[in-house]
Formats: structure tokens, sequence, C-alpha cells
């Protein structure tokens, strides 16, 4: 397919959402380029987000009715089936989580962590089938992503600390204190300016180099891009997912507990 378009530009209603899409940006000159695109607005990673959602909701659909019956729910299957697959993503996120911010807020922030988990990996394997790109290959779609982990990190570090959440935001020695405070003001603004543009361009190098060699051996499999393609959707999902419960961790630690351990 050429570039930019996909299978959902077979949809009736794709060019009226498309043009829906291009009025609302407000583009900023007569050629259609907005200031956050910097090219034609497109709309391929909202159709394939939509997809992505509806995939998993008939897989949460077909998970739960895996365990209908809880006498036969506690005995693990000896296949992998959807309700195994679920159950061991789950299970993993939450280890990972429990060995950085401890098992009780692991549990609490399971649904955030665990959501992003199941979208970006499937988002970013839904490049790798032929005529599709990945969501996550669109700054829109990483950065919506991003804000959601910096607004729960201090929307919940000031619930957890108080007005204590924001003494460290002016370090330890008062005359340091607007030094401090602008430093950390340019670490925490940086955080998820770092984790969408790190997420987007490695999706959408590899989405590049897969389309390419794509190109280059028609109608032959290309085996090797795919397996590090796979690789790479997983590692970028890894990365987003343990940076966010990092930021998260430090945010609900009690601080004051540090400063005393420091004293």
């Amino acid at each position: 397919m050429p570039h930019g378009e996909s299978w959902f530009n077979l949809l009736p209603f794709y060019k009226q959402v498309e043009s829906l899409a291009a009025y609302l940006s407000a583009p900023v000159n007569d050629e259609g380029l907005t200031w956050i695109a910097h090219g034609p607005i497109g709309v391929q990673h909202v159709f394939g987000l939509a997809l992505v959602l509806l995939l998993l909701f008939l897989i949460g659909i077909r998970a739960v009715s895996g365990i209908g019956d809880p006498q036969k729910a506690l005995v693990p299957e000896d296949k992998l089936t959807t309700r195994t697959f679920v159950e061991l993503f789950v299970g993993t996120t939450y280890s990972m989580m429990s060995d950085i911010m401890g098992k009780k807020a692991a549990r609490f922030f399971l649904p955030l962590i665990g959501t992003c988990a199941f979208v970006i990996l499937f988002s970013n394997l839904l490049g790798l089938v032929p005529g599709f790109t990945p969501p996550t290959d669109s700054l829109n779609t990483t950065v919506a992503m991003s804000l959601v982990i910096f607004f729960a990190t201090h929307i919940f570090g000031l619930k957890e600390n108080g007005f204590a959440y924001l003494k460290h935001f002016f370090g330890p020695v008062l005359f340091l204190a607007p030094l401090f405070f602008v430093i950390e003001i340019i670490s925490n603004l940086a955080r998820p300016l770092s984790l969408s543009i790190r997420l987007m361009a490695n999706m959408f190098a590899d989405h590049q180099v897969l389309s390419q060699v794509g190109g280059l051996v028609k109608w032959i499999v290309p085996v090797a891009p795919m397996v590090l393609g796979s690789l790479v959707c997983v590692v970028q999902t890894l990365v987003f997912c343990i940076l966010s419960t990092v930021y998260i961790s430090m945010a609900v630690a009690h601080h004051e507990h540090g400063e005393e351990a420091h004293h």
C-alpha cells in the first residue's frame, strides 16, 4: 500500500473522518500543515487505536467467560488460551510493578499500568500485520498516554504526601531552593516528552524498516525483520511501563522518610 495508507482507507466513511479531523486541527497555512503534525493531518492512528481497543474488549470478554465457574477457575489450564494469556500477562506486569513499588502500591496501580501495557503492546504488534500501521508511531497517541502517566504521578503524589510532596521540588537547602525548583520542573516536564518520543520514534523506525524490507521481497514473509520487530514491540512496552511505574513510585513514596534518613 502507498505510504500513509492502510486497510482503513477502504472504509466508506474514512474520507469523511479525515476531513473532519483536518477541519478540527486548525491548519496554520493553506497547505494543511498543523503545528503538531507538521504535515497533512491523518487519522490512521485513531482507527488503529479503535481497532486495538475493540480487540482488547473482545479478549477481555473471552477471558472473563473462561472463569465463569469459580471451581474450574482455580485450576490452571494445561494449554495456552485467551484466559491463560491474560493471566500470564497481568501476572508478569504485577510482578514487575511489585518489585519496584511494593505489593500494596502495585495492586492499586495495576489497572493503570496494566491497561497501558495491553494497549501499547497490541498497538505495537498491529504494525507487524501487513497493511496496518501501529497507532504508537504517532506522537498524538504516545503524548496522550504519557500525559495520563504524568498527571497520575503528581495527583497521587499529592494525595499520598499532601504538601510534603511539594517540598522535594525545592531541595534540602533553602538558599538553593530556586535552582532546585527550576531543575525539578524541567526534569518532570521532560518525563512525558521522553516517554512519548521514545515510543513513537522506535515504533516509527521499526515500521519503516519492516515496510521497506517487505517492499523489496514481495510475496515472501521477512522472517528476521518480523522477529526483530516483535522484540522491539515487547521491549518498548516494557520500557514505557517500567519508567511509568518508577515515576509513580517515586511520587507516592513518603518523602519525609527520605529526608529523615538523609539527616
